[in-house]
């Protein structure tokens, strides 16, 4: 019996003989939905990882920059062209706006918050590594606008990097602006956070 079925081609089973495919899939394949879901987690994975990586390089050159170089005489890394000089900044990035620090950490909250919602439909990875440098930064900078003095939300942003003719800024700061031009770039190319690409 089973070579005659193997000579002419019956199938093993036949729709109402029983033999079920295995739930949530197609064929003995994954569902679509359950792939997207799997690719959803590893990208938010991604965000995540360089989110801490950002966070933990941010807050640790702070802390050792502070403790070395506090109150000293700036350290020449390429002469005089970049120099390591902390400076205490309660304005933005590249001290721009220091008599709005609430209002900077505000923001700073809200686009934290604005990630986290859109790491709900995340599958692109390129979208997760420009989400992920933006998150590392904005938490690194608003740990310092919680932790440091004056005050609550009022603190002080630690600056260590000092190129020549130009404004002093940290890692965080380097990080944000490094996920805005990629963000830029996506958008310019049409990739959506999504993964899918439109055409204007």
């Amino acid at each position: 019996m089973a070579e005659a079925e193997r000579i002419t081609g019956t199938p093993e089973s036949e729709p109402g003989s029983g033999a079920e495919p295995e739930a949530g899939s197609e064929g003995g394949r994954p569902a679509e939905g359950e792939r997207g879901t799997g690719r959803g987690r590893r990208r938010i994975a991604a965000l995540l990882l360089v989110a801490a990586i950002v966070y933990l390089l941010d807050l640790g050159s702070k802390l050792a920059v502070v403790a070395k170089l506090e109150h000293h005489a700036p350290v020449e890394v390429v002469g005089t062209l970049l120099q390591f000089e902390v400076i205490r900044n309660r304005g933005a990035a590249f001290s721009i706006g220091e008599a709005l620090t609430i209002f900077l950490t505000i923001i700073a909250t809200v686009v934290i918050v604005v990630i986290f919602r859109i790491a709900r439909k995340l599958y692109s990875l390129p979208w997760a590594i420009a989400l992920g440098l933006l998150l590392g930064g904005a938490f690194g900078n608003l740990t310092d606008r919680i932790f440091r003095s004056p005050g609550v939300f009022q603190g002080a942003v630690v600056d260590f990097i000092a190129p020549a003719h130009f404004a002093v800024f940290n890692l965080a700061d380097s990080a944000i602006v490094c996920g805005g031009v990629l963000i830029v770039l996506l958008s310019f190319k049409g990739l959506d956070p999504d993964g899918t690409v439109h055409k204007d």
